[in-house]
């Protein structure tokens, strides 16, 4: 067990040390059985958070994230957190004024996170496979700049989506209706 916790560490440090070394615009800590995000990261990224435009963080056990990490990476078009244990967003989401595209797929929210309406820049959220019941038209119909909300495999109401469908005006992407079942 502590041998695999090493190498997961030793990895997380690579990956960064590749990003720091060679400035890319992209932190990809994918797959690395994260918890947390690593504080010790902050430090060691420094010097080019500001050019950090997309950050993965899928497939980790990340149950949220911190209000320090969105504002670290103030610059980011791109944030992927795809199956992980999220159910909120902070807050401070909302100043990733540059943010398109957000992934949120395979997670445990319940409803629509609703400060990513108030990120203006962004044009696709993906939020499949999580509990979803109901969707915030009035929310959803604001989001101006928003082409395509991904809400297959939710638990979304028929008349939720009755609702919803003539008030958006971008591509919303729902499971089809499963047929209820004739007594």
């Amino acid at each position: 067990m502590q041998k695999r916790m090493g190498e997961a560490v030793a990895r997380v440090a690579r990956k960064v040390n590749d990003t720091v070394e060679n400035k890319t615009d992209s932190l990809d800590l994918a797959n690395c059985k994260l918890m947390t995000f690593p504080v010790g990261i902050y430090k060691a990224m420094r010097t080019v958070t500001e050019g950090i435009h997309r950050i993965s963080l899928a497939n980790n056990e990340l149950k949220s994230i911190t209000s320090r990490f969105v504002t670290t990476f103030s610059q980011l078009r791109e944030l992927n957190l795809a199956g992980n244990y999220l159910h909120r967003l902070p807050e401070e989401v909302t100043s990733l004024l540059h943010l398109q595209t957000i992934n949120l797929s395979r997670n445990r929210f319940r409803r629509f996170p609703e400060p990513l309406a108030n990120i203006t820049t962004l044009e696709t959220i993906d939020l499949e496979e999580n509990e979803i019941t109901e969707v915030p038209a009035e929310v959803l119909a604001s989001m101006t700049s928003l082409r395509s909300l991904n809400l297959r495999e939710n638990p979304v109401s028929p008349e939720a989506r009755l609702l919803v469908q003539p008030l958006v005006p971008f591509e919303l992407l729902l499971s089809p209706e499963k047929p209820t079942p004739k007594a």
